[in-house]
């Protein structure tokens, strides 16, 4: 999942792209000025601010409600909504979502359905013609049709007529300001909602947890100048020896009681298994596609990058490194005696954020009414997410399970080559509508692995029929494309486990729940009243012949077709472990003994291994943890990688004054990224000069920054290329998407290094004033230097001035105006900066790309500890507010408090809620 998570932010380095929406944004602002008269404050009256702030007091009359509804919200705009039947619960659910953010639904709805030229013009239609080849609204259609209950459909039924009640009568100005600047250039009118709305918003998510598509494209792209040594060097095994596991004491039903080898897999020397069900290998490095072509290859994936990285993203996930912690502890270790359960989901920054913290109470939980639930939701989706009822409490991590393969199709005529044989397209057209221009149509094609990716970028249908390929790749005949295939491109269930899971009872009827969960796969955590504690991975992940899916593999070889599913009863659990906690954090779910390949692209475990180190630290020394200790738990902003390689930094000679000036901040240092601390600010900075000249100075452009231009060898160069011989490349990805980003994964690329004086690695060329490197520590010398004079310039020459905060800092960017509109809309509408502390691997993980700077690009989206002893003494807090509204008093008045560490009181039962209520609005049939 750029940090502009909208669609609008999405078109950075494409001029030509952006022409169209860049000259009607103009048009906007010439006519808001001159309707302004005097600039734009003139414009924006308070009447047309307020004009679409939801009401909250008095009462509301509702076509299609049975029975009076209660909306209380307490003092920050949180909603508690109180029915006497589940259809009218989630009416109202969709009415109030609709008051808040339904510009925001709106947006990511169009979204979803391939239609955002509909609302922003020309300027998105090439993001529209790759959604609609994805077709996530065409598979959510099929769900609702074909897969989803009765019941969830009722639901989804009452949602929608909830919204559309709100948009009933209301132009858009009285929806929200974005709609009325965007009413002076067009004539959009926000249309009905629909189920199919709701349930297309679960496929945009699963695309954004998708798994290691991105390392996928990666790897490959990495071989037109690395080797296999050193793309293996960069992508490490996990590091089972030294970081641990989800489930340590778990079982998988079918197939064994403990983790034993009584399965029948068998272990190679690499530590890779082979299961019973015909899965392939993990190495981390895997040739799942030897038999692809080399050239094709190349060139086919770096054209499906710069289209991947000018699409919107639903929930805001953003690149490599990133990930979300949870944990739960047992009533053993709790000065509660019930279980502690925390959660909070790393994603990029958004305004509003992806999260709205709502209630839904059902007045007397019966079988005609029956929720009690209350947590995080999404708007423009019913039910709750992550959160607890009554009785249970759950929270969710990425699992990182790979349930993409890429695959190279050998394209022939009207049809792609299978085995022996010339196969037909499985073809249909796609119109789509552009605001102020021509509507244009597509044709959409599908192989027997999925939609052909490369057919929505005209210059790789070009370079495929070019490509050159390896001997035993087929004959070239019509070129070669890009298929896709994903578990989310078929219907599924997830909407029936959202429902399941808000109203689940216990053990038996949570992992009931987590059977239908079945995209996008994640880590389920589980405590519940009784003093029971779990963790379950649910997910439909695929089985496949050869191959491990870590590299596309050839399309035409049916050896390397998926051969089925994970049963769900295989899939790992574990309840109630001895030790008594349980850590999720994007770490490798189980041991390399599980017969399974789940997936070669785990998170390398540093958030999760110091999650557990504080867990320990308290039960060890005979205390017992709080939900203040958990919430400190999540604010912990100790590096380590600082840890290690600090003290070989102090330990290095630096003839510089200057630099040892600097140097000297790091005697001392706690390792703590504070955000006014200046060790953190000039450690960070030699962290990134490392990276890239160890790294990204080698790595081939398509990795590297956009813009950044080197001098290197021509890729076919035998030897040594003299100065005259080299060409000069330039990088071509977005800073916040480039490599090394810094997280985790060059945390354990360095690790495994930083004893070998004399690697490869450590070689960087001589510059115009400094001497080749040639050691560890010459290169690291060279980095301090280069830290120091970037420091310099960016915060001055006097270091006790220096914070990392100064260059840590948040940006919160509102939907579509915000991100890239005319600069007093940004000002109007976006919020910032905040200077924060944490950083990459941290447990509170304010994370940054290294290739790129220092500002923050994902953040802790919301953080929550579920008390299980005392629901009302359970905290939250979200990263921005309830509203949607620019000038909202709910806007982001979570927001300082979220940067601080604090969190709001969380309010359950009936007298709790009655007690925090500010505001109460009825609605009645």
């Amino acid at each position: 999942m750029p940090t502009d998570t909208t669609p609008s932010g999405q078109q950075s380095g494409k001029s030509g792209r952006k022409k169209g929406r860049k000259v009607r944004l103009l048009l906007i602002v010439l006519v808001l000025a001159i309707i302004g008269g005097v600039g734009y404050g003139a414009f924006w009256s308070v009447s047309t601010v307020r004009a679409s702030f939801p009401q909250t007091k008095g009462s509301i009359t509702l076509d299609g409600l049975a029975g009076p509804v209660d909306v209380k919200r307490d003092g920050h705009g949180i909603p508690q909504i109180y029915a006497s039947s589940d259809e009218d619960l989630f009416m109202a659910q969709g009415y109030v979502q609709a008051q808040d953010r339904f510009y925001e639904m709106d947006v990511r709805r169009h979204m979803t359905a391939g239609r955002l030229s509909e609302m922003f013009g020309e300027g998105q239609v090439d993001n529209d013609e790759f959604l609609r080849t994805l077709g996530w609204h065409r598979i959510a259609e099929e769900e609702y049709e074909k897969t989803l209950s009765a019941e969830t459909k009722k639901y989804l039924d009452a949602y929608a007529k909830g919204v559309n009640a709100y948009l009933a009568g209301k132009d858009g100005d009285e929806i929200s300001v974005e709609y009325a600047a965007l009413g002076f250039s067009n004539d959009y009118k926000p249309e009905a909602w629909t189920p199919v709305d709701s349930v297309a918003w679960l496929k945009a998510m699963a695309w954004d947890l998708r798994g290691n598509m991105q390392d996928e494209i990666d790897r490959a792209l990495m071989t037109s100048r690395l080797g296999p040594k050193q793309i293996a060097d960069l992508y490490p095994q996990y590091p089972y020896g030294r970081n641990g596991t989800i489930v340590q004491e778990g079982q998988y039903d079918e197939l064994t009681e403990t983790w034993s080898d009584g399965s029948g897999a068998t272990q190679s020397a690499d530590g890779s298994t082979q299961g019973t069900g015909g899965t392939g290998t993990g190495t981390g490095t895997g040739t799942a596609g030897t038999s692809t072509g080399s050239g094709a290859l190349q060139t086919q994936l770096d054209g499906l990058y710069n289209v991947l990285e000018d699409l919107p993203e639903a929930v805001g996930v953003n690149g490599n490194g990133i990930g979300s912690n949870s944990w739960v502890v047992s009533g053993d270790h709790t000065i509660t005696g019930k279980p502690l359960l925390a959660n909070d989901p790393h994603l990029s920054a958004a305004l509003p954020s992806v999260w709205y913290q709502m209630g839904l109470h059902c007045k007397a939980v019966s079988a005609k009414c029956q929720y009690d639930v209350s947590g995080y939701t999404f708007s423009g989706m019913p039910g709750v997410v992550i959160g607890h009822n009554a009785d249970i409490a759950w929270g969710m991590t990425n699992s990182g399970v790979d349930v993409t393969d890429l695959y190279l199709e050998k394209l022939t005529g009207d049809g792609y080559q299978y085995g022996s044989k010339v196969l037909p397209f499985d073809t249909r057209e796609e119109t789509i509508e552009v605001a102020g221009g021509t509507s244009k149509r597509i044709v959409v094609r599908t192989t027997n692995n999925g939609p052909l990716l490369s057919d929505r970028n005209d210059e790789l249908v070009q370079v495929g029929k070019k490509a050159t390929v390896d001997q035993d790749a087929p004959d070239r005949g019509d070129g070669y494309g890009i298929a896709l295939r994903w578990t989310a491109l078929d219907p599924g269930t997830s909407m029936d486990a959202v429902f399941a899971m808000n109203k689940a009872k216990g053990w038996d009827d949570f992992r009931k729940a987590a059977a239908l969960f079945d995209v996008p796969s994640q880590n389920l955590i589980y405590a519940d009243t009784e003093g029971h504690i779990g963790y379950q991975l649910p997910g439909k992940i695929p089985t496949r012949g050869e191959g491990d899916g870590s590299l596309p593999a050839p399309g035409w070889d049916p050896r390397h077709r998926w051969t089925g599913y994970i049963d769900q009863d295989e899939l790992p659990y574990e309840y109630d472990p001895e030790r008594g906690y349980i850590v999720t954090a994007n770490q490798a779910v189980v041991d390399k003994k599980y017969p399974y390949t789940l997936t070669s692209d785990w998170g390398y475990g540093t958030r999760a291994q110091r999650i557990t180190s504080l867990i320990e630290s308290k039960i060890k020394g005979g205390g017992k943890i709080s939900t203040d200790d958990m919430r400190q738990m999540q604010m912990d902003n100790s590096s380590e990688i600082a840890k290690l390689l600090v003290p070989l930094l102090l330990k290095i000679d630096v003839g510089d004054q200057h630099v040892r000036e600097a140097q000297k901040l790091l005697e001392g240092w706690d390792y703590t990224q504070d955000a006014d601390s200046a060790a953190a600010a000039y450690f960070n900075a030699v962290w990134r000069n490392i990276l890239k000249l160890a790294f990204g100075d080698k790595l081939p452009k398509e990795l590297r920054v956009e813009g950044q231009c080197l001098s290197v060898e021509p890729v076919d160069t035998t030897g040594p290329a003299d100065e005259d011989q080299k060409v000069r490349e330039c990088g071509r990805r977005d800073a916040d998407q480039a490599q090394p980003d810094g997280g985790d994964r060059w945390f354990e690329v360095v690790r495994r290094l930083v004893d070998d004086q004399d690697n490869a690695w450590w070689s960087t060329p001589k510059t115009r004033n400094l001497k080749a490197a040639d050691t560890r520590d010459e290169l690291f010398n060279r980095a301090m230097r280069d830290a120091r004079w970037e420091l310099t310039a960016k915060l001055g020459k006097d270091i006790d001035s220096w914070s990392w905060g100064r260059m840590h800092r948040l940006f919160l960017k509102n939907q579509t105006l915000g991100a890239e509109g005319p600069g007093f809309l940004q000002y109007m509408l976006n919020r910032g900066p905040w200077k924060l502390g944490g950083g990459e691997g941290t447990v509170n993980a304010t994370g940054w790309n290294a290739a790129g700077g220092y500002e923050v690009v994902w953040v802790p989206s919301m953080r929550m500890v579920v008390n299980l002893g005392d629901l009302d003494k359970s905290k939250w807090i979200n990263l921005t507010g309830a509203s949607g509204h620019a000038y909202n008093a709910h806007y982001t008045d979570q927001t300082e408090k979220w940067v601080k560490g604090e969190l709001l009181t969380w309010s359950f039962s009936d007298k709790a809620v009655d007690d925090s209520t500010s505001d109460t609005l009825l609605l009645k049939p």
